[in-house]
């Protein structure tokens, strides 16, 4: 059985919203309070951040702290790189969702001649690219830089200067053009869209398994269709943004909480069907935000929940 090794990647530097850096914490101090000595059994590594950069002034706004946000992925993709070919298992806790992009591409670096299929969990596409952003946060572009796509038919803004280059350079992190192919990804959840996104993904083919296409299919059908699409995938990275729950039943402790969810039980049924098929490689926990919690600490716990359900079935499958 290959050993699990944590990742701790405190960056939210990717966001409209900060407090993300904090979500590790959060989910640490949740482990504490039910006397678990989860983040005692395994070994980890910090990924050095650059969030001190939210007081640079001078941004594009297409695209926020790009340089920073660049070298972060950069940085968690060697991180994960090294992880794998020491033969351990990356479970990697994130800030904001622009990490993605590293952990893709530190698997890509690690296994560049091996397919790689990708399970996204949340409520977002993550498929805007600058060319398209309205908001120019970084933490929904990952996607778009991982299959080296534009999107320039729904372009907005001009893209030019740092941003350009630093575009270009974030899809080639880790490996040069795509580390993904479109076939080969598959959302679970997605609910808010906007219009370049929802274009993008008809013309990429992209395949949305919606909380209610699921609940009325029944989750062991929809479950096994996607993993018979991702069949010709040597492994599977399973990227979980704990928005892709219900934010009215949990907590609206995330940067961009979505009603209408999964609830807590769906998405451990999720994990061990895909766990079970023992093609995945990689997991990654991301946008818990303490600072938005209502509730107190409940997303950081609900999510320390599903991390502990979760490593029981890497412990067994892997």
């Amino acid at each position: 059985m290959k050993r699990i090794k944590l990742i701790k990647n405190r960056s939210d530097i990717g966001a409209g919203t900060r407090g993300s850096d904090m979500g590790i914490d959060a989910i640490e101090i949740a482990a504490i309070n039910k006397n678990s000595n989860y983040f005692d059994r395994f070994d980890f590594v910090d990924v050095e951040t650059e969030n001190e950069s939210i007081y640079n002034k001078v941004n594009n706004s297409f695209a926020k702290r790009i340089k920073y946000v660049y070298e972060q992925c950069d940085r968690l993709a060697n991180s994960v790189c090294e992880c794998l070919q020491s033969q351990s298992f990356p479970l990697i806790l994130s800030g904001d969702h622009s990490s993605a992009l590293g952990t893709i591409s530190g698997i890509k670096a690690a296994y560049p001649n091996k397919e790689l299929g990708v399970i996204w969990i949340d409520a977002h596409a993550d498929l805007h690219s600058p060319y398209t952003s309205p908001s120019g946060n970084i933490h929904g572009m990952p996607l778009a830089a991982a299959l080296n796509v534009d999107n320039q038919k729904a372009k907005i803004n001009e893209v030019s200067g740092e941003t350009f280059d630093y575009w270009n350079k974030m899809k080639n992190i880790g490996a040069n053009g795509s580390k993904i192919q479109s076939e080969h990804l598959v959302y679970f959840g997605v609910r808010d869209t906007e219009e370049p996104e929802e274009n993008q993904m008809a013309a990429l083919g992209l395949k949305n398994y919606t909380v209610s296409e699921m609940r009325y299919r029944g989750f062991d059908v929809c479950l096994e269709e996607a993993l018979h699409k991702l069949e010709a995938c040597d492994m599977i990275y399973i990227s979980f943004d704990v928005d892709s729950m219900d934010c009215d039943m949990i907590s609206y402790g995330t940067g961009t909480p979505v009603a209408k969810g999964f609830d807590v039980e769906e998405i451990k049924m999720i994990f061990d069907v895909l766990l079970q098929s023992r093609k995945t490689a990689c997991i990654e926990f991301v946008e818990v935000n303490p600072l938005l919690d209502l509730k107190g600490n409940v997303m950081a716990e609900t999510a320390f929940d599903i991390l502990d359900t979760v490593t029981k079935g890497l412990e067994k499958y892997l």
